[in-house]
């Protein structure tokens, strides 16, 4: 029931990871994760999570720039759709770390149950316990038959994930849009048509947002996004990171996920009155193939918004941080030491590759 709990936690978590990540290449950011937090710098990464038992499980590893191996991945636009793509991969790869630790955690909990249970008693043979290169073997291979799995559930999750993003937020807001638009003829003019498909693409997703935010698991995911949050903050005030100090801090970041989906949604809105098709499988497909141009310009326009806070642009990042009262909450100061640690563990590895840090 524990592990069924862990993949569903995992599957949820998933969904929300657009909103979750934040930061860019050359800056300090994060992502929460399941019971825990990851933390990157610019040639650097490392997550902290909390066990059920309490004990903190640490990773870290070194982290390439791909602008720094490939130039023209820093122009603008290309660099929002590189940095997206590179912050979702590391992001989906912390969130399954996390979800492994768990999970690993109850199989460890229940094969001491079933080795105590199956213990012998004083009238069974001692011969019949596995020596120890059967145990090694035996471990072997519940060890390769756990990657298999990890590897499917990896492959089917991604693919279940892409088809969710493109139902949810491009076929239903448009069959909606065009079905509407067979009631009243007033809705089919191209700005009409697709102010109304914008209205129920951010509807879908506020829902979305507002719905799993009463899931206790995913509701501790926030509170982890929360301390993520006011670690980076902290940082970049030049604070020491202690959990006091971390504390007094907002939950709210102008350069979150959350701001950057809100954004997306609204520029969206814009790019598809441009599209002349009008029938609804080419509306469908332009919309599709215009994602990393949207994601593109979405990212220079959050880039600049935190930057320039008096500037009209901040002002259409606005909704993100109204939206971040749900995607981020309060913190516990275990939940902030996990952010802290990982950051911590972040900046080491990130000393030691060298590499100029800027603080926005």
């Amino acid at each position: 029931m524990r592990s069924l709990r862990n993949l569903v936690r995992f599957l949820v978590a998933v969904q929300l990871l657009p909103a979750l990540e934040s930061g860019e290449e050359t800056l300090v950011g994060g992502q929460a994760v399941l019971e825990g937090v990851m933390m990157r710098s610019p040639h650097a990464w490392a997550i902290a999570c909390r066990k059920p038992s309490g004990e903190m499980v640490t990773m870290s590893e070194t982290l390439g720039r791909p602008s720094e191996r490939h130039k023209w991945m820093a122009w603008p636009v290309i660099r929002g759709v590189v940095t997206l793509g590179h912050a979702m991969g590391l992001g989906y790869r912390a969130l399954r770390f996390s979800a492994n630790v768990a999970i690993e955690d109850v199989m460890q909990s229940e094969s001491s149950a079933k080795a105590d249970a199956a213990a012998p008693t004083n009238s069974d043979s001692v011969q019949n316990e596995p020596t120890g290169s059967e145990k090694q073997s035996l471990k072997s291979e519940k060890s390769e038959k756990a990657a298999a799995i990890s590897g499917w559930l990896a492959v089917g999750n991604i693919v279940f994930s892409l088809g969710f993003f493109i139902f949810m937020y491009k076929y239903l807001p448009l069959l909606a849009a065009t079905e509407l638009k067979k009631f009243d003829p007033a809705f089919s003019g191209r700005i009409i048509f697709n102010l109304v498909d914008g209205a129920v693409r951010l509807a879908l997703f506020l829902l979305f947002i507002w719905g799993v935010s009463f899931l206790p698991d995913i509701r501790r995911v926030f509170e982890y996004h929360g301390a993520e949050h006011k670690t980076v903050f902290a940082f970049e005030d030049g604070k020491a990171l202690e959990i006091p100090e971390v504390q007094k801090y907002s939950t709210f970041h102008p350069r979150c996920g959350t701001s950057f989906l809100m954004t997306v949604m609204l520029i969206s809105i814009g790019f598809y009155m441009l599209i002349p098709y009008t029938t609804f499988w080419a509306r469908l497909v332009s919309r599709i193939a215009l994602l990393p141009l949207i994601a593109g310009v979405s990212y220079e326009i959050i880039r600049f918004a935190a930057k320039h806070r008096g500037s009209l642009f901040a002002l259409m990042t606005a909704p993100g941080l109204w939206l971040q009262r749900i995607t981020t909450q309060p913190p516990t100061d275990d939940m902030a030491q996990c952010a802290i640690t990982a950051l911590d563990h972040a900046m080491s590895l990130e000393k030691e590759n060298g590499g100029e840090l800027v603080i926005a």
